[in-house]
């Protein structure tokens, strides 16, 4: 081959090339691939916690009646304990010689008694033979009521009496676990400023929670509960109370309402509820807090979304649909409350659409993407 035409070979070759690149250089770069998320219609709970603190089913205060040194304690602190067990010993010796001394007054009132019947058993047959006077006999029979008045009188003395000595010692009132004493031995009590309550006897087999809820929340679950006409639905969501702990974990048993004040707190406006849980293996403590979650409402064909698929500016919330041309569109949208790390729409979706999940800052209304579907796991109708 002539050098002439070899030179002709590569220089038609080097302008295909070159125009080739500038072909290229000019063309329009792919769609971007943006992840989204395939919107589907369910029913949606709605749950509402409520922060509450725990009682005992029963807590006891326990309370020395008569004042005097506390001599003896005779239970171990934080113990189990039954109805009856003897908790303490105060001093008795006045409590003792009290009694004493009524005995005494009712067997003085009884000897007077005696004297009295003696009397009127010798003056009423004169009487009758008009040896005495009438009023001789009514003098002893007034003589003898009064006798029998003063000993009915020294006998409730003395049942007074020792029913002062036996609060001198203090029992259990009920089944269940004791508390730390707020008094010692050699403490007086029984008058303040020394302790008046000695302690706390608290029945855990069940436990009380009680929170509050806001008048508005009162009346939209009121009216959830009077537009229920199912009695076996009623029992059903009456029993939906959970538990949730101080360490975030769920309480294996649910509970149910079983008060409601009468009236919303003028100062706060809340008013207080208390639930009942079982407490078989008493895991909980009186003075415990915990949270109380309950279904207030459910959502018929409720939408959910991720969260971070939604933009707010000033008080409005938006989000960017990809439609069947994959082309891009923001949409205004109504969020209503958040269910985990998803955010329920209520207005401006419908099932079916695909929502843009990541890469927000690189979509713009107008832009033409390549969609990549990504499968969310939504909660469901527990809320997990």
């Amino acid at each position: 081959m002539r050098p002439k035409t070899l030179c002709l070979i590569i220089c038609s070759l080097l302008v295909v090339i070159s125009c080739r690149e500038k072909e290229a250089a000019n063309a329009p770069p792919p769609p971007p691939d943006i992840t989204v998320v395939v919107t589907q219609a369910q029913e949606v709970p709605i749950y509402q916690e409520f922060v509450g603190q725990i009682y005992g089913f029963k807590d006891i205060a326990i309370r020395a009646r008569v004042e005097g040194f506390l001599e003896e304690i005779h239970f171990k602190e934080g113990s189990r304990i039954t109805k009856d067990t003897l908790l303490y010993t105060l001093e008795s010796q006045q409590y003792e010689a009290a009694v004493a001394a009524k005995m005494s007054g009712v067997a003085e009132a009884k000897t007077m008694l005696a004297k009295a019947e003696s009397d009127l058993n010798r003056i009423r047959p004169l009487a009758r033979q008009k040896a005495v006077s009438q009023s001789d006999l009514d003098a002893a029979v007034a003589q003898y009521e009064a006798a029998i008045s003063s000993v009915k009188a020294a006998e409730a003395n003395l049942r007074a009496a020792k029913i002062q000595l036996s609060y001198t010692k203090i029992y259990s009132p009920l089944n269940g676990i004791i508390g730390k004493t707020k008094a010692k031995v050699g403490d007086f009590v029984g008058r303040s400023p020394n302790p008046v309550i000695l302690n706390t006897v608290s029945r855990i087999d069940t436990i009380l929670v009680q929170f509050f809820i806001t008048e508005t929340q009162y009346l939209l679950l009121a009216r959830r509960y009077l537009s229920r006409n199912d009695s076996a639905n009623q029992d059903r969501e009456e029993a939906h109370l959970e538990l949730i702990l101080a360490d975030g974990s769920l309480y294996e048993h649910k509970g149910k309402a079983d008060f409601i004040d009468r009236q919303v707190d003028p100062t706060t406006g809340a008013m207080l509820i208390q639930a009942s849980f079982p407490n078989p293996d008493e895991l909980l403590r009186p003075g415990q807090f915990a949270r109380v979650k309950t279904k207030v409402t459910v959502v018929k064909d409720g939408i959910l979304i991720p969260q971070r698929c939604v933009t707010e500016l000033q008080g409005l919330y938006s989000v960017y649909v990809v439609d069947d041309r994959n082309k891009v569109e923001q949409k205004q949208v109504k969020a209503g409350p958040k269910v985990k790390q998803f955010w329920l729409i209520l207005e401006g979706l419908k099932p079916g659409e695909k929502v843009v999940y990541e890469g927000l800052q690189k979509v713009k209304s107008g832009a033409i993407v390549n969609p990549i579907v990504k499968e969310i796991a939504l909660p469901n109708d527990e809320g997990k």
